[in-house]
C-alpha cells in the first residue's frame, strides 16, 4: 500500500507562480510513474503532467512552457512547478503514481485546489 501528501496549491493572481508537491510513502514499492491530474468544477479530469522512470515526461499542450515536473526517487517525491498561471488553470489538482511492485497499482491523493483569480 502506497500512501500519497499532497502540499502546495491555494489562490494566486494570474500570472503568478506555485508549486505542488507529492510524497509517496510505504513498504517496499517501486514506483513507474508519478505525475498531476486536475479537475475542474463541470470538467472531466485530465492528465496535466507525468514523469516516468529514466525521466522522460508528458505536459498537457496547454500547460507546455509554463509548467515543469520533477520527481526526486531517493525521497519518492513528484513536485509540479507552475509559472504563468491561468484561470483556466483553476481546479483541483491530483497526484497520480504507478508502481510495479509489490503489484502493479494505480494511487490517488486527496487533491489540493489550485485557483487563479485576481
Amino acid at each position: 500500500q502506497v500512501q500519497l501528501v499532497e502540499s502546495g496549491g491555494g489562490l494566486v493572481q494570474p500570472g503568478g507562480s506555485l508549486r505542488l508537491s507529492c510524497a509517496a510513502s510505504g513498504t517496499m514499492f517501486t514506483l513507474y510513474y508519478m505525475g498531476w491530474l486536475r479537475q475542474a468544477p463541470g470538467k472531466q479530469r485530465e492528465l496535466v503532467a507525468r514523469i516516468f522512470t529514466g525521466g522522460s515526461t508528458y505536459y498537457l499542450d496547454s500547460v507546455k512552457d509554463r509548467f515543469t515536473i520533477s520527481r526526486d526517487d531517493a525521497k519518492n517525491t513528484v513536485t509540479l512547478q507552475m509559472n504563468s498561471l491561468k484561470p483556466e488553470d483553476t481546479a483541483v489538482y491530483y497526484c497520480n503514481v504507478y508502481t510495479l511492485t509489490p503489484t502493479y497499482s494505480d494511487y490517488w491523493g486527496q487533491g489540493t485546489q489550485v485557483t487563479v483569480s485576481s
